[in-house]
């Protein structure tokens, strides 16, 4: 394999888009150290924002509107070339020979995901089921890197979910001998990995909690006309108030009444989700309904917290990732809410808040190489832990 240098270790990308489909993040790291135990230097992080027609279509394609064949493999290839072009790009700011990554890890950009069957008794019985684009085939070409991607489809043919895949590399870089701990991740959805003191792979638990970021961007995009896409720093929720009987509403949603193991996505807070909202508080200003938003999160972490984990599991810490992370109003709340747990940023950790599921995507990668799982079935519902992931090798002849 590609040596990485002097300082020994292997160079790996890291790419994945998330829900709030706004661009690729993609982040190079060094991998070294044993497979139970690695050490991950992030070298470089940038977020390249996808073009705005692009960008339109996944939102489109995401929230369900009809599309032709032609149009999905067009999207599919686009987002394959793009995600070359990041890796292409951000390595050669850091003035890196693609020849010396020893390998790609892409997410892809979900456009559904189900992650449990659905319909049955009074209508059609749907399967559980995913789809991320992005043609690795076309990232490996373009890089000559060998890329794995497609992590999720391999645990749902297990009896999984498929998600959330970031918790094993959670306990790989959290895990602490003396404090129970929390990874809590806020992107479009929030989800948490629970680690407790001194625990292996097997008692580590992962669920999806409910909205992050979605419901807020959308509303703040409704707000602003398009002109901003979140509530930077929380400000628009700040100057607003809580409406109870929306934030009622919304508690009662199916999906927050199930256990884990569990997943969420656009298909059960995209639009529809939203337009209950705004039908509900049509009478009220939009930062009102921002600020319910924001403290639909806080309270859905939280309840979660309460009911599913905090009953077993002492938690010392919460170690907060993702876009979420810089809403101040957010965390604060979490904050008020939380009175007994320090609340600290993944940055503490060497891990910046908006890089850390790329980061993980790349040792995700890595392992797959290695012939390693990649899930943890205690979080997924899998039967089995499984190697994950589809690998493309690049043609060098």
């Amino acid at each position: 394999m590609p040596s990485a240098g002097k300082r020994g270790g292997r160079l790996a990308v890291g790419l994945i888009s998330g829900t709030s489909l706004d661009g690729i993040d993609a982040a190079l790291v060094r991998i070294s150290g044993q497979a139970g135990r690695p050490r991950v230097d992030l070298l470089a992080f940038h977020t390249f924002p996808y073009p705005a027609r692009l960008r339109r279509q996944l939102l489109q394609l995401a929230g369900g509107e009809a599309v032709s064949t032609a149009a999905l493999s067009e999207i599919n290839f686009r987002l394959g070339a793009l995600f070359g072009r990041a890796v292409e790009r951000l390595c050669r700011r850091q003035r890196v020979k693609l020849s010396s990554l020893h390998c790609i890890g892409s997410h892809g950009q979900t456009v559904f995901h189900q992650g449990r069957p659905s319909g049955g008794r009074k209508g059609p019985r749907h399967p559980a089921s995913t789809l991320q684009l992005g043609e690795p085939s076309l990232i490996a070409a373009r890089c000559g890197v060998t890329t794995v991607a497609d992590f999720r489809p391999t645990d749902m043919g297990l009896g999984g979910q498929g998600a959330p895949l970031v918790p094993l590399v959670d306990y790989l870089l959290f895990a602490h001998a003396r404090l129970g701990t929390v990874a809590l991740n806020i992107g479009g959805i929030a989800n948490i990995t629970v680690i407790p003191r001194g625990g292996r792979q097997e008692d580590v638990v992962g669920f999806d909690t409910g909205p992050g970021n979605m419901v807020i961007d959308a509303l703040v995009r409704r707000h602003t006309r398009g002109k901003q896409n979140f509530d930077r720093n929380g400000r628009i929720a700040s100057h607003g108030f809580v409406i109870p009987q929306v934030l009622k509403k919304c508690l009662s949603h199916s999906f927050l009444r199930l256990r884990p193991p569990k997943s969420a996505g656009r298909e059960q807070f995209g639009a529809d989700f939203v337009g209950k909202i705004l039908r509900a508080g049509a009478s009220h200003r939009s930062q009102d309904l921002i600020a319910t938003a924001t403290e639909l999160t806080v309270v859905t972490i939280v309840e979660a917290l309460k009911r599913f984990v905090l009953p077993r599991t002492p938690v010392d810490r919460l170690i907060v990732s993702g876009g979420g992370a810089h809403n101040r109003h957010l965390m604060r709340r979490l904050g008020e809410m939380l009175p007994g747990t320090r609340l600290q940023q993944s940055h503490e950790f060497g891990i910046p808040e908006d890089a850390k599921e790329a980061i993980a995507f790349a040792l995700l990668a890595e392992r797959t190489l290695k012939g390693l799982p990649g899930n943890l079935p205690a979080v997924t519902g899998a039967t089995r832990p499984a190697i994950l992931g589809k690998v493309i090798y690049a043609s060098r002849y």
